[in-house]
């Protein structure tokens, strides 16, 4: 491998880094990739796909028990968590298992072990079978991130877990307590309230799901309450006293006042720090700024033929906008004309619990901080056909338009199936449409889809079914 020169070497093989690998590939660059751990990174193994395999169980065994709504009867519903657990890692070792075929498939050469820059020109690698140095002509950094801890309640991995040991849970816990209410601690908070797990869930911010438009929050809120999840929000977990089998937590409350719950287990989602440890930035003059590499909009760090994408250089911190950053990286590599940089605005966002969320562009409150005149509608799923059919008539869709051009500026969704919805509202936004194209858009009947129809009609006064 030493005596190879790369046109590219990726680190890190998560959805930014294997996706940069591939696109470079298909510009005929000779790349390698480098991975300490298992092909796919966090994502693939430890996040986005396990977590969705959890809540397809969680959210069929929820539908399980409301049978006799549809007519239907069974006996003696229960639910096997080793076999859950079972099923999420299977999912996860196949779509990893896939990363490898594609890295085949492409002529990508994977080494394995821990990358750090060397010198000039040069990716270090410590592997198994020792250090060696591989010629890079260009670098991209794709290292990810890992959970953020706050003092006083680092997880230990038994009683305080972080994503990865509540992703397997030996067995199911009678209570718990989520730490941050992000897309990362409702999507477990809702996957252990659908087993029959006592949840609550604390937030610092005033509201859960604090990045997403508030009257989605609140939304959200209403129906995560009906279904049993208590919600401290303006709350702070001040300390955390474990027991042999339990931990206590004491909770300052926005009034002021304390209260102390006992639960058998504790999640931290605080967020999460990039890992920017043992890479050799400071020797190569790469800029760290608050745990994230510093770049510009074509993902250079400064560091001539260095880049940095994803979870490595901050917010949002999504699969698919490393996946984005990826090929632009390798695209401004190969010198493609006609590139445009990433408008974080047009990244939609997913939260996959019972009800989903899903959102593109601006809430309301960011853009009428920004000095726009904004048009608003609102329908809810009681009034669409195809959602009363489901048996889901809980959920609303929100546009937002520039009153004065009818651009779409945002988009904002909760109920069945949003984040499959979402999209057409991202492609809407990528094409620079505005509410006339929409409004003339013909959308399939029955269908969910149609509630982005009439929300976007009802903002026009022109709504057809409420």
């Amino acid at each position: 491998m030493a005596e190879t020169n790369y046109d590219l070497v990726v680190i890190g093989s998560g959805p930014g880094g294997y996706v940069a690998a591939i696109r470079a590939a298909q510009l005929g660059l000779k790349t390698a990739i480098v991975e300490r751990a298992e092909l796919g990174g966090i994502c693939l193994n430890w996040g986005c796909i396990p977590t969705k395999a959890l809540l397809r169980s969680a959210e069929i065994y929820h539908t399980l028990h409301r049978l006799e709504e549809f007519g239907l009867k069974a006996d003696n519903i229960s639910f096997d968590a080793e076999a859950v657990v079972k099923r999420s890692r299977k999912v996860a070792a196949q779509l990893s298992g896939g990363v490898k075929f594609l890295m085949k498939k492409n002529k990508i050469d994977v080494i394995e072990g821990l990358g750090r820059l060397g010198k000039p020109g040069f990716v270090s690698v410590e592997g198994k079978s020792g250090k060696s140095d591989i010629a890079a002509k260009n670098i991209i950094l794709a290292t990810g991130a890992r959970a953020r801890t706050l003092p006083g309640i680092e997880p230990d991995g038994k009683l305080v877990w972080t994503y990865r040991e509540a992703m397997v849970p030996p067995a199911m816990p009678k209570s718990l307590l989520v730490v941050g209410s992000g897309a990362i601690g409702i999507e477990f908070a809702s996957f252990y309230r659908a087993f029959g797990v006592e949840v609550t869930v604390v937030e610092v911010m005033d509201r859960i799901l604090p990045v997403e438009d508030a009257e989605i929050s609140d939304f959200a809120a209403k129906v995560f309450k009906k279904q049993g999840m208590k919600l401290l929000t303006s709350a702070k977990v001040e300390k955390l006293d474990k027991g042999k089998n339990s931990v206590t937590a004491t909770i300052s409350l926005k009034d002021g006042k304390t209260e102390t719950i006992t639960v058998e287990r504790v999640i931290s989602a605080v967020g999460i720090a990039g890992n920017v440890e043992n890479l050799g930035l400071e020797e190569a003059g790469v800029k760290v700024e608050r745990g994230h590499v510093v770049v510009n909009e074509w993902l250079e760090t400064g560091v001539k033929g260095v880049y940095a994408i994803g979870d490595l250089v901050g917010a949002p911190w999504l699969a698919h906008k490393a996946s984005h950053e990826g090929v632009i990286a390798v695209e401004r590599i190969a010198g493609v004309k006609g590139l445009h940089p990433l408008d974080v605005t047009k990244v939609p966002g997913c939260t996959y619990s019972s009800p989903q969320i899903a959102s593109v562009g601006l809430t309301e409150a960011r853009a009428k901080e920004g000095g726009r005149e904004v048009k608003i509608g609102r329908f809810p799923f009681i009034g669409n056909g195809k959602a009363i059919a489901m048996g889901e008539p809980e959920g609303l869709v929100k546009t937002i338009f520039d009153a004065k051009t009818g651009e779409l500026l945002g988009a904002h969704m909760v109920g069945a199936e949003v984040t499959e919805l979402i999209q057409g509202y991202t492609v809407a936004r990528s094409l620079e449409t505005t509410e006339a194209e929409l409004m003339h858009t013909i959308f399939p009947h029955p269908t969910l889809s149609e509630t982005m129809h009439e929300s976007v009609l009802d903002a026009f006064g022109r709504a057809l079914h409420i």
